[in-house]
């Protein structure tokens, strides 16, 4: 049961939500001129030092950086006029390797903004906003903020985590990356294991372009190549492994994509699912996460789903439940939930 809260607690909220609204773009600034890599870098700096560090304008950084430490994002020292990084600080806003790097859900965030106007309109109409209608923002900060978590979890924990698929992988196995868009998954994956050869399809080809680029500068490209080709049309059959990482919610025929994965798996094979996080109701999913993913779901995933035939438009809070009725209709019978994070739950499902 919840319970109401007085004005002056509920304007406090808003306060706090307008703050972190203006503060995404105050993030973006300081992501487009390395200014959190800088300060990161040098240590504790004046917002002069940061200026001439970072070749910026000093009125500007010292009016950023005084928002920054308002947020939360920068520490500042009084005493000495400086402001830095703490590592956890840095872990989120100046390491791209990190697991723990946040930059790319402030792009998201950011891509949401730009699109209004199209979303606004779909709502309206009905209709949908496919994904390469939307801002260039959106297809970027995606790639960075689900790296993170990619890096994290998905060779230490969610591949172990699946029956035999491991070793397969190890002695050498055919893998497909569906909706791989610009080949964050795919590329871990071929790293971990080079004996095994990986294929990564998407129908956006600029994500295409750049996931060939990504896997020639990870030195993969030998193991490893991309398609562009829609989900229910990928090539190739008798795959030990076919993976979906965060996108089979956002297909308009989720069902005919994963009829069309059991017809390209080996009869031993394997499908990972990876989904967003979420519980079977909706009580389950009323905490900061569900918010983050259902207010994506309705700017980002719901669009893309209707804008493609069938339009199911399952969103990105579906819940195993409604997964699992998707993988039985395609003709799946096994099923279950194999691990999971904060963010994403991991799916076992088989022939």
């Amino acid at each position: 049961m919840t319970t109401t809260p007085t004005l002056d607690e509920f304007l406090g909220k808003l306060v706090g939500d307008l703050g972190a609204t203006c503060s995404a773009a105050l993030v973006g600034i300081g992501d487009r001129l390395g200014l959190y890599k800088t300060l990161a870098g040098a240590g504790p700096q004046t917002p002069a030092e940061l200026a001439r560090h970072s070749g910026t304008d000093e009125r500007y950084v010292r009016e950023w950086l005084c928002a920054q430490a308002a947020s939360g994002y920068v520490d500042y020292d009084p005493g000495a006029g400086t402001f830095s990084l703490n590592e956890v600080q840095r872990l989120a806003f100046a390491d791209e390797s990190s697991p723990a790097h946040f930059l790319g859900g402030f792009q998201i965030a950011r891509s949401m903004f730009k699109d209004l106007d199209c979303i606004t309109e779909a709502f309206r109409s009905g209709g949908g906003v496919a994904w390469h209608e939307h801002d260039v923002d959106l297809f970027c900060g995606t790639e960075r903020f689900f790296r993170a978590g990619y890096n994290a979890n998905l060779v230490a924990s969610w591949i172990p985590a699946l029956d035999g698929v491991e070793a397969k992988l190890q002695a050498g196995a055919r893998v497909a990356d569906v909706g791989c868009g610009h080949g964050a998954s795919t590329i871990i994956m071929a790293q971990a294991y080079p004996r095994s050869t990986f294929v990564g399809f998407d129908y956006h080809q600029p994500s295409i372009v750049s996931a060939r680029q990504h896997a020639e500068e990870a030195g993969v490209a030998d193991h490893v190549s991309f398609e562009t080709v829609a989900a229910k049309r990928f090539s190739g059959s008798d795959y030990d492994l076919v993976c979906i990482f965060d996108a089979l919610h956002d297909m308009g025929d989720p069902v005919g994509a994963a009829r069309h994965v059991r017809e390209s798996l080996r009869p031993d094979g394997t499908w990972l699912v990876v989904e967003p996080f979420a519980g079977d109701r909706l009580e389950q999913n009323l905490n900061p996460v569900g918010r983050v993913f259902y207010s994506a779901s309705t700017m980002i995933c719901t669009p893309a789903s209707r804008s493609q035939e069938v339009g199911l438009a399952l969103g990105a809070q579906a819940g195993p439940k409604r997964l699992e009725e998707v993988c039985r209709q395609a003709g799946f019978t096994r099923f279950r939930v194999a691990t999971q994070t904060p963010f994403n739950v991991v799916l076992e499902v088989r022939p």
